[in-house]
């Protein structure tokens, strides 16, 4: 069960690896795109490349799915990047439904880990498997692995390791599950006494830059929301929004979020106690570009 190419990597990984994989469940085909042509999940496309039987319900309670999915006979179901389930989907299977979720569990439960790990400037991430139960992201843990992070990497490179690490992962986990070579371990044991930080949606406004917070706040919630959704800020009544920056630790000279440029090769921003200088951007109505092709078209 899964939708976005996140998920494209568990399930080639589980085919290669010799899984029987019955059928995948997705989101239905829906409009995307100026054109509103008809677009259909990364995963639907897998399967239908491979001949795997895909099912798209609009409603996972519906009476018709739930026929459906009983009919396959699942004895294991694998959620990768897919939606809350009901419990009359997730405990049909007599082995249960495991979930890959890219984060070290119970850290980051929610549906944006992989960027808040980097907007928080984590040194290290990774990724969880573990049964499903109620509450989201908190059933028990059967394995993890972790990844250093270097503390300059963007959340889509961050997202490309874990995708290929968690497939991996996927793979020792379902085979534990199926030889019974495998132990479970509770959350809450895990989280005694420990700080839990969370993961929830990032909303637009989320994403705007607090130029009176440190620069390397503000570089890491650049890099942590690159490229989608993307941190942005405001010039001469525009968005503007950032991909890529650099930062210094130093008297900016001038307030936050006024900037200084020369129009031909830099932009630098101040925040509280340095400058960021924009590497990549895209202006309101413009392509994305770096730096020095946008001055080239955009004086400041």
């Amino acid at each position: 069960m899964g939708t976005p190419q996140f998920a494209v990597a568990s399930l080639d990984a589980l085919i290669k690896a010799g899984c029987d994989v019955a059928a995948v469940v997705t989101a239905p085909d829906k409009p995307a795109g100026r054109g509103q042509k008809i677009s259909e999940s990364a995963v639907k496309q897998y399967a239908v490349m491979n001949g795997i039987r895909v099912l798209q319900p609009e409603k996972l309670k519906s009476p018709d799915f739930l026929e459906e999915l009983r009919s396959l006979q699942p004895e294991l179901q694998v959620v990768v990047a897919f939606r809350m389930l009901p419990e009359a989907v997730w405990s049909m299977p007599p082995r249960g439904t495991i979930n890959l979720h890219a984060s070290l569990l119970p850290q980051y439960r929610g549906a944006a880990p992989i960027n808040w790990a980097i907007i928080n400037g984590e040194a290290e991430s990774g990724v969880t498997t573990f049964f499903l139960k109620h509450e989201v992201d908190t059933g028990n843990i059967l394995f993890t692995e972790k990844v250093t992070l270097t503390g300059h990497e963007t959340a889509g490179e961050l997202h490309d390791r874990l995708m290929n690490k968690g497939a991996g992962l996927l793979v020792k986990t379902v085979k534990g599950v199926e030889s019974g070579r495998y132990s479970e371990h509770q959350q809450e044991q895990l989280a005694a006494g420990m700080e839990l930080k969370h993961a929830p949606k990032i909303f637009k406004e989320d994403c705007v830059i607090d130029w009176n917070q440190p620069a390397i706040t503000v570089y890491n919630k650049i890099r942590g929301l690159s490229p989608l959704p993307t941190a942005y800020t405001t010039v001469n009544g525009k968005t503007l929004k950032i991909f890529a920056s650099e930062y210094e630790i130093t008297k900016p000279g001038i307030k936050p979020g006024a900037f200084s440029t020369d129009n031909k090769t830099y932009v630098k921003f101040a925040a509280k106690d340095g400058l960021i200088s924009l590497k990549d951007v895209q202006l309101e109505g413009k392509k994305r570009m770096d730096i020095e092709q946008f001055l080239r078209g955009n004086k400041l």
